[in-house]
């Protein structure tokens, strides 16, 4: 709830692959609740799992390569890979995540200089976090071009 329907609003359907939380009671009465439909995917059914299947793969090699190459755990990077995937353009929808879903790019801190924010926050974290950004978006596509072959 509070991820999602803060964010953009209450779920018409919600399609899950076979996770047995999502048949328990308590989701049970949330959706009824909710007035929100659930419908479970067909076990290895390829078109439901593959598109989630290959997000998750893409998520993880872009993980590993930050926990390497950045020298710390992968849970500090991932609002960065996630913020790099949300912004990225994607082929299968012809935009990047967050265009498609807002209907605008993102402001991030790779345009923060050209608002003069650099002030506010310090150019040293703003050059730091869009390198960060510039590496994990260009193993983002590695990962992509793996997937491909």
């Amino acid at each position: 709830l509070k991820e999602v329907v803060t964010r953009h609003g209450i779920p018409v359907l919600i399609i899950s692959d076979r996770d047995p939380r999502f048949a328990s009671n308590f989701w049970r009465s949330l959706q009824n609740a909710l007035g929100t439909r659930l419908d479970m995917s067909t076990a290895y059914h390829p078109e439901t799992d593959g598109q989630s299947e290959r997000t998750i793969q893409t998520l993880e090699d872009m993980l590993h390569a930050c926990a390497i190459n950045f020298a710390k755990g992968w849970v500090n990077h991932l609002p960065l890979v996630e913020f790099s995937y949300n912004n990225s353009y994607h082929v299968t929808i012809k935009a990047a995540p967050f265009k498609a879903l807002y209907g605008r790019k993102c402001r991030s801190p790779v345009c923060w200089t050209e608002v003069r924010e650099a002030q506010i926050l310090g150019q040293e974290l703003i050059q730091e976090t869009t390198e960060k950004i510039v590496q994990i978006k260009e193993r983002m596509q590695a990962a992509r071009d793996r997937q491909k072959s």
